[in-house]
């Protein structure tokens, strides 16, 4: 059972009250329709945060000739985001802009700090043909600096048209270990706030292997009985609709079939620190579910609320 900071945490991080949009500028189309989604569903107050990085703002003249001129480089930003708030505004959205110089990682957390943001939004993009999501320095050491949910929007990613057959569904791929149990709880409270289905989702290896091996597959496999009470200890915390699938195969094409098919506008995952942040960056279902997700992926990270375990199990702990 969850205690009460807990549920309180739980609360402010599913309906938050302060978004924080990380943008590199060239990002923003794919950026803002989630924003102001969220916002709109939340309230929330949407800060618009681009960083100047350390060189970003060295320039080349004709003669060959660099200088370094970041005001006009912030300037420059500042006009990009300006129509993007404004839109916001006459939306009846909260927005500002705010524009920083320095490494990025550090800025972008420091920022988070600053205005006690309950969510960070941040895109990311692949770059080869094997779909490798590129994090790189910027994202990794966000990532391990922020002590709250980060949402990553990935290219494939697109809003969900909602169905008037199907109530709308957020999707937690589990470990079933006791340290996945944070995220779940999250998953759930996120679900409660959109009315949406909880759906959680064990992938085990592929039948035939467990066969080979004497032991029990799909429904009646000792997962799908971990499952099950999974089910019923965050049902109890703050949903009454949540589902429990289990599947047989590759995680990664399990945990995206599984959005597609209940239509899932969100997938929660939990992570663990690991040194370098091999978790994310060399765990390729991980980085594969972010960079080929057609919908927001939403990562849960070291949380530090007592009560709560401080590392969460990735979600391919034994894949």
């Amino acid at each position: 059972m969850q205690n009460a900071a807990q549920v309180s945490i739980f609360e402010r991080w599913s309906h938050p009250e302060v978004i924080l949009v990380a943008t590199g500028l060239s990002d923003l189309e794919r950026l803002m329709p989630f924003a102001i989604d969220q916002a709109r569903q939340t309230g929330a107050r949407l800060l618009l945060l681009h960083v100047l990085g350390t060189g970003s703002a060295i320039s080349v003249d004709p003669a060959g000739i660099p200088s370094y001129d970041p005001a006009s480089a912030l300037e420059f930003a500042g006009r990009a985001l300006e129509p993007i708030c404004s839109d916001a505004r006459r939306q009846g959205i909260a927005c500002d802009i705010l524009l920083r110089e320095g490494p990025v990682p550090q800025q972008i957390a420091a920022v988070a700090r600053q205005f006690r943001a309950d969510r960070l939004l941040l895109g990311t993009r692949n770059r080869s043909k094997l779909g490798k999501l590129l994090l790189g320095s910027v994202a990794e050491q966000v990532l391990r600096s922020v002590n709250l949910p980060v949402m990553t929007v990935g290219p494939e990613a697109h809003l969900q048209v909602a169905s008037i057959n199907r109530q709308p569904a957020v999707l937690h791929a589990t470990t079933l270990r006791e340290t996945s149990r944070p995220s779940a709880a999250l998953a759930c409270h996120v679900a409660a706030s959109q009315h949406a289905r909880l759906i959680l989702l064990h992938v085990l290896p592929p039948i035939d292997e467990m066969v080979r091996d004497g032991l029990a597959t799909g429904l009646d496999s000792a997962a799908m009985f971990e499952l099950r009470q999974l089910a019923e200890e965050t049902r109890a915390g703050c949903c009454s609709k949540v589902e429990e699938i289990v599947a047989h195969g590759n995680p990664f094409i399990e945990i995206l079939a599984a959005a597609s098919e209940q239509q899932a506008s969100l997938i929660v995952l939990g992570t663990t620190q690991r040194s370098a942040f091999e978790n994310l960056t060399r765990d390729r279902v991980v980085y594969r579910v972010l960079a080929h997700a057609r919908c927001p992926v939403l990562v849960l990270y070291e949380p530090t609320v007592p009560g709560i375990e401080s590392e969460m199990e990735p979600i391919t702990a034994h894949l």
